[in-house]
């Protein structure tokens, strides 16, 4: 979509229009004026009024004299003779020798041009510039405030370069249910005929860089409509009222210009529920809100508006906000599953140049969990990394190396470890790579490196899963703990001592052990009790605990003796398995990175 921009003429130029006419009028129009005052006589005449002594001042130039009468009400000018007695002459008869005659034109006229003239222009300027102002702010009462009744929403209109469906891949229930709205604004009349109401509000909800953005000007870019964008924290000012005049303001435009399409971005700035406690009942957000409210779905309807919202919090939108009528229809813009991710970093690729031989579908399965917006950084980076190398083209190992980058950071090239810190870290990520090959449901190992990163890791092991996993059992939870503490287990195994390094492992198993307690019902004690709430789930998905104090004691019981379980299984593990530990380290020592094809094969050979 290309955005439709109003010319904008500075201030300035019309001061400096002013300024000009008033220069002009003082260069060309006054001395002309001032010529035509002053009268031409022959030298006869000059003689004549100098012998009846009605001179007045004289300036006796080159080639003319310019002189005036007695009273100094008339300016004359003649040719200038040779005359030797003409200065004692004019002593004589009472003259003034004076260098410059002013020349005195009318008093009215004089007072017209350099006072009243200059107000009239400023004036008119000035109305002409409050008039301007007053239609682009949406009023009178706008003038006070700078404008900020003024929606400043960016309106788009068709574009070839517009954004369309077949540029958004991934997320193909979402499409689907826009396509409706798309194939509404093209033909309404099979849906009116039929008795059907298009909904009148769409909210795209998920976590950050899915795409909601991304599909709200597909839509755009399909429709050929005329669309507008605007941000919810663009409605909030400094004055109550502001906000609810850039609301009727907006809707005001899009009604004009109907059908059309409204795009409100992160509209939970404007959209939270009311009478939290935190507000007084005249809260400028709680005004704008109102004003939506209305706008959406109140006594004027909005034939052929329809609103696109875009959040990452629908929980704490007010209730009145997502309810039909206004925001008839969620449409939830989720992670991409396995085959959504291999489809959109084929599109992101299409703006690369790729090598031969490229596998989509390896590059996809080491970036589970990756959003669109962070497959897009994927290519990206493997794009630079090529560069770097000197190379025309992306290559299988920039992409897999762009997804370290991603995850763990860029290799630090000056972090150089000690040959003790080497080895230690080396029997820790062997840890964790040894007891996941050992148990049963676990994703294998595709990568295992001591290399340090940017984000302070100081080596990883990277496991990849042959498919979309979305139910996990008991055993696995457990089993997963249990390779999260395989590190720590490591170092106790082979050391006897242990190092901070292992602060994220326990993070991790921490935290899903206490999930499985108190979020997914794995417990005999408490059975399928919720126990702990999930706030903002596109948002990290922090969570509060909701049960008593004693409650909570327990639960921090039962987690610290299942991480300790799992913890001493992955002892058991390596110790039974010692002898590939130390193989497999020492391999890793000196390779620093290996594969899990490499690491499979040392694993299996015999001893």
């Amino acid at each position: 979509m290309k955005e439709v921009k109003t010319p904008k003429k500075p201030l300035a130029i019309y001061y400096t229009i002013v300024l000009l006419l008033i220069l002009l009028l003082n260069v060309v129009l006054v001395p002309w004026m001032n010529e035509r005052q002053i009268k031409e006589v022959d030298y006869g005449t000059f003689m004549s009024m100098t012998e009846e002594k009605n001179i007045g001042k004289v300036d006796i130039e080159s080639n003319q004299i310019i002189f005036t009468d007695k009273d100094n009400t008339q300016v004359y000018k003649t040719g200038l003779m040779d005359d030797s007695g003409l200065t004692e002459r004019l002593y004589t008869a009472g003259a003034e020798f004076s260098s410059e005659i002013v020349e005195q034109g009318s008093p009215v006229l004089s007072f017209l041009i350099w006072f009243v003239l200059p107000i009239i222009l400023f004036t008119a300027l000035g109305n002409y510039m409050n008039k301007k102002l007053m239609d682009k702010m949406g009023g009178p009462n706008s003038m006070m405030f700078g404008g900020m009744g003024k929606s400043n929403a960016k309106v788009y209109v068709q574009s070839t370069e517009g954004i369309h469906f077949s540029d958004v891949a991934g997320e193909d229930e979402a499409k689907e249910n826009l396509q409706e709205i798309v194939d509404y604004l093209h033909d309404p009349s099979k849906y009116k005929d039929i008795g059907a109401q298009m909904p009148k509000g769409i909210l795209l909800v998920g976590p950050p860089g899915t795409g909601k953005t991304m599909l709200a000007k597909a839509v755009a870019g399909e429709s050929n409509v005329p669309f507008f964008s605007m941000s919810g924290s663009e409605f909030v000012e400094m004055f109550v009222g502001m906000g609810a005049s850039k609301v009727r303001d907006l809707f005001k435009q899009a009604k004009e210009k109907a059908p059309c399409i409204v795009f409100i971005d992160e509209i939970d700035a404007i959209g939270q529920k009311r009478n939290s406690g935190q507000y007084g009942g005249n809260d400028e957000r709680e005004q704008t809100l109102n004003q939506l409210l209305t706008e959406m779905d109140g006594f004027e309807g909005n034939n052929g508006v329809i609103i696109l919202a875009a959040t990452n919090r629908p929980e704490s939108l007010d209730p009145a906000l997502t309810r039909p009528g206004r925001f008839d229809r969620r449409v939830p813009v989720e992670l991409p599953d396995l085959k959504g991710r291999e489809e959109i970093l084929k599109v992101h690729a299409k703006k690369v140049a790729l090598a031969p031989g490229v596998d989509f579908s390896v590059v996809a399965r080491m970036a589970s969990g990756a959003s669109g917006a962070e497959l897009a950084n994927i290519v990206n980076e493997a794009a630079l990394r090529a560069v770097r190398a000197g190379r025309k083209s992306v290559t299988q190992a920039d992409l897999e190396e762009s997804i370290e980058v991603v995850i763990a950071g860029y290799q630090k090239k000056n972090s150089i470890l000690t040959d003790k810190e080497k080895c230690i870290v080396a029997y820790h990520e062997i840890g964790h790579a040894l007891v996941a090959a050992k148990q049963t449901h676990s994703a294998p190992v595709q990568k295992i490196t001591i290399i340090p990163r940017t984000s302070g890791a100081l080596g990883y092991t990277m496991q990849v899963e042959e498919g979309n996993h979305y139910l996990m059992d008991k055993t696995e939870l457990e089993n997963k703990i249990a390779t999260l503490t395989g590190g720590r287990a490591a170092e106790e195994v082979v050391f006897g001592s242990i190092t901070t390094g292992a602060s994220n492992d326990i993070e991790q198993a921490t935290k899903l052990a206490r999930a499985m307690l108190t979020r997914y019902g794995m417990s005999d004690d408490f059975d399928m009790v919720a126990l702990e709430t999930v706030n903002n789930q596109y948002l990290g998905g922090d969570t509060s605990l909701a049960c008593s104090a004693q409650t909570q004691r327990e639960i921090d019981q039962k987690v610290v003796a299942l991480v300790k379980a799992q913890h001493q299984k992955a002892i058991q593990i390596l110790t039974d398995n010692r002898e590939k530990l130390d193989e497999l380290a020492k391999y890793l020592y000196q390779k620093e990175t290996i594969t899990g094809d490499e690491f499979m094969e040392i694993l299996d050979s015999p001893q």
